[in-house]
């Protein structure tokens, strides 16, 4: 089979056929894959035969892998890469939010693999972030580029940290980490490849915008969040065994629909390293 992408909307998503993940990528298959991660935002892979080594060497071609987690350990000795999301362990995030940005350098994307699925429900919805900014009117997007806004981690996160401060702590970002400090980034980001502009806030993680007052950081905030997650620029995927789905995560949001109940829903996550996001002032070097 030949390697194709058929676009899911008009504006993100592309479903990739032709490709045996299990049995590795040539280097045009991984090129392209990547340039269409660029273009496309999300890419799914259907029905693949992947367990978690294969997962980690697929993962790897695109990027380098970072640990599971800041705080919450991998699935296991051999696979300290995998962050499972067990829903009946707490694993669900039915809330727009981009992956880890509580920290300095969040992941420039994700691979995500179903392990074990749900009989009804359990859907996963992506939102393109640069369409978010383009909603948004000329002179809010003017300021938005140039405002900084402050993300944290530890509501989510805090039951980890109480277990994980008495220990060594997971390594990340060469450091060992025990304790999750909010960090700041701009509320634009430029996206390190293409240039192209995208709003770099969330509901899950983002608390605060800096330098304004708690009134007008809210106001800005419920602004802002009102552009996240529009249906003309968001696609659900329905899982089935087997799926794969990669996203870049410095371009998109993404929430996991809570509609199932207590069936159970397992998934692994393995994150590719990023860098420390830039907005327009520091791009234009004002």
């Amino acid at each position: 089979m030949t390697l194709s992408f058929e676009p899911l909307t008009i504006a993100i998503g592309a479903q990739v056929s032709g490709v045996d993940l299990a049995d590795g990528l040539t280097s045009d298959a991984t090129a392209a894959i990547r340039q269409t991660l660029l273009d496309r935002k999300v890419l799914v892979f259907r029905g693949q035969r992947l367990d978690p080594s294969a997962h980690r060497a697929f993962a790897a071609s695109l990027g380098e892998l970072t640990p599971a987690h800041p705080i919450v350990p991998g699935l296991d000795d051999e696979h300290p890469e995998i962050y499972v999301i067990d829903a009946g362990d707490g694993g669900k995030a039915p809330e727009w939010h981009t992956d880890v940005t509580f920290t300095r350098t969040p992941p420039l994307g994700s691979v995500l693999r179903a392990v074990d699925l749900p009989p009804t429900g359990g859907d996963t919805c992506w939102t393109d972030l640069e369409a978010a900014y383009l909603w948004l009117s000329p002179p809010l997007r003017e300021l938005a580029d140039k405002l900084e806004a402050v993300h944290d981690g530890r509501k989510d996160f805090e039951e980890f940290l109480h277990v994980r401060q008495s220990g060594e702590g997971n390594l990340w970002e060469g450091e060992r980490v025990r304790s999750l400090d909010p960090v700041t980034h701009p509320v634009v980001r430029v996206h390190p490849e293409t240039g192209r502009r995208s709003l770099f806030v969330n509901p899950g993680f983002t608390t605060h915008v800096k330098d304004v007052s708690e009134t007008e950081s809210r106001a800005l905030l419920d602004l802002f969040f009102a552009a996240i997650g529009r249906q003309e620029y968001s696609i659900r995927h329905r899982w089935a065994p087997g799926d794969v789905v990669v996203w870049d995560n410095r371009s998109t949001a993404h929430l996991a629909v809570d509609d199932y109940g207590d069936q159970h829903r397992v998934m692994h996550r393995i994150t590719l390293r990023g860098d420390q996001p830039v907005g327009p002032g520091t791009v234009a070097g004002t």
